[in-house]
This record gives C-alpha cells, sequence and structure tokens, in this order.
C-alpha cells in the first residue's frame, strides 16, 4: 500500500527551507502517480514490465511517477533543468542563467516494485555548480520522507539525522549490492566477491534491499552502518548521498576517494569506512 507521510501532510514540518519542500511535494506527486496507476492496474504489471537491459526494468509507473515529478518541478522552478532515469530532460544543462539540474529517478528499486516488494524510493537531487545542493528520498510504502540540505542537516519525517556512535564490524549491520553480471566496473569482479565475503565473514549481519537511494539513507539514518554499490549513476545516490553526508556519515568511491564516473559508491559510519575501503581496494 502506498501513502503519504502523515495524512494529512504537513510538509512545512518535513523539510527545512521553501526549496526542498517544493521538492519533496513533487515527490509525493510521483507518489501520488504510482498509487493512481495500481489502483487502476492492481498489485502486479504483469505484461507492462518491460526490459531496458540485462536485468534492468522500467514500468508504466517509473514513466507516469517522471512526468508528475518533472511537472511538479518544472512549475516550482521554471528555471531550472530537468534530468530523469526514464528520459526526462528539460532545459539546459544547469538551467537558466545557472540556476541548477534536478536528477530523478522516479522508482530507485523498480525491480522490487515490479515484484510486488514494498521497498522502493522516489529520489530527486538539486545540483548546482557540479555540487548535489538538496536532496529528497521518498519511500511511498513507509510513508518516511527523507530530506536533505547542504549546511541544514538532513531528517527524516522532519526529525534530525545525525550519526553519533561509533561502530566496529561485529557490531555492524552493512548494505550491500549483489551485482549482476557487468555492474561492477571500478574494481575486478573476483575484488568485489572477496571483499562481500570478508563482510559476511566478520560484520554482525549483511543485507540486501534493492534500492540504493534508500539504503544509503538508511546509513544515514542508522537503520545500516554501512552500504556499497558500484555502477550507480548519479540519479540513484546524489540525494542519498548528502543525505549521508549531512547526517555525519562518510560517502567515497571504494578507495576511499571522490566517486567516480564508474558508480562505485561507499556509505559509512565513519568508523567502518576505513575497513571497508581496506576490504575493497584489498589494502
Amino acid at each position: 500500500m502506498l501513502r503519504p507521510p502523515a495524512p494529512p501532510v504537513d510538509i512545512a514540518a518535513l523539510a527545512p527551507t521553501d526549496r526542498s519542500r517544493r521538492m519533496l511535494e513533487a515527490a509525493l506527486a510521483g507518489a501520488e502517480a504510482i498509487r493512481a496507476l495500481r489502483a487502476h492496474a492492481g498489485r502486479w504489471e504483469g505484461a507492462a514490465l518491460e526490459r531496458k537491459g540485462a536485468r534492468d526494468f522500467v514500468t508504466a509507473a517509473d514513466r507516469q511517477s517522471e512526468a508528475a515529478v518533472a511537472a511538479a518541478l518544472s512549475s516550482a522552478f521554471p528555471d531550472h533543468a530537468i534530468t530523469g532515469e526514464e528520459g526526462t530532460a528539460i532545459g539546459r544543462d544547469g538551467g537558466r542563467d545557472g540556476a541548477g539540474t534536478f536528477l530523478v529517478d522516479p522508482i530507485d528499486g523498480t525491480t522490487n516494485f515490479a515484484w510486488g516488494m514494498p521497498f522502493f524510493g522516489i529520489a530527486i537531487a538539486l545540483v548546482e555548480g557540479g555540487e548535489t545542493v538538496a536532496g529528497v528520498v521518498l519511500d511511498p510504502s513507509l510513508g518516511e520522507a527523507f530530506v536533505a540540505e547542504r549546511g541544514l542537516g538532513a531528517f527524516l519525517n522532519g526529525r534530525r539525522l545525525r550519526i553519533d556512535r561509533g561502530v566496529v564490524p561485529e557490531e555492524a549491520l552493512v548494505g550491500a549490492s549483489l551485482p549482476i553480471p557487468g555492474q561492477v566496473r571500478s574494481i575486478e569482479v573476483e575484488s568485489y566477491h572477496r571483499a562481500l565475503r570478508g563482510v559476511i565473514d566478520r560484520a554482525a549481519g549483511v543485507r540486501r534491499l534493492g534500492s540504493a537511494a534508500l539504503s544509503l539513507c538508511y546509513v544515514a539514518a542508522g537503520r545500516h552502518d554501512a552500504f556499497f554499490e558500484d555502477g550507480l549513476s548519479p540519479l540513484d545516490y546524489a540525494a542519498a548521498v548528502l543525505m549521508l553526508r549531512e547526517a555525519g556519515g562518510i560517502a567515497t568511491g571504494f578507495d576511499g576517494g571522490p566517486i567516480p564516473a564508474t558508480g562505485a559508491v561507499l556509505g559509512a559510519n565513519p568508523g567502518l569506512h576505513p575497513w571497508l575501503v581496506g576490504l575493497l581496494t584489498g589494502g
């Protein structure tokens, strides 16, 4: 079942500024589009499921959610550009007079969604001058809104998120991708598998939940202590990486440096980050 963060939704209580409130309103418009389609088509989309590539799916709900998000953003931010996972391309890159570009993933976790698993998110990031300055990740199934603005903090349904405890590997719950063939591009596939085995052998538990955006937000919220995945797009991770950093976590590439173009993302509690970099680099 899809539902908003709280009935009725008090947007002002969920986001720190008017800018992020309007971004959250756009995400809620996407959630409403998904809800309306499911009410019409039922829980399973069946034949409406399409393949973009090997084990890479898109549904009618992806497209309708993106259209609704883009329409809401265009109305609220007419000078901004919009780039969407499913092909939306509004305005020139960077927007009019450098106003900024919104990156939209209308359903991060499409495979979960298509199979009826209630773990997927709507992710919106605002990029200005190459830096993410605001982000929203909405979980329509649980009614949870993750919101962050650079320098102002990260919030879950209006509650400030802060990573304020140290964690050792034996006490850590780690999220990790189980990659499909060809997804691991930043390191050797065997190096990735070796790192995953190292986490399995030592951590308190390992989870593969199926949405990178929500998994990174879960690190910010303390529900995971770390998460890593390769082959991601900024559309997937930009909003959630800002969330994690504003909550006091660390988000880098697998080697501890900037996130590379190949999309290797490691997000972690600061106490775990060196251990995971060592596993992923063989150090």
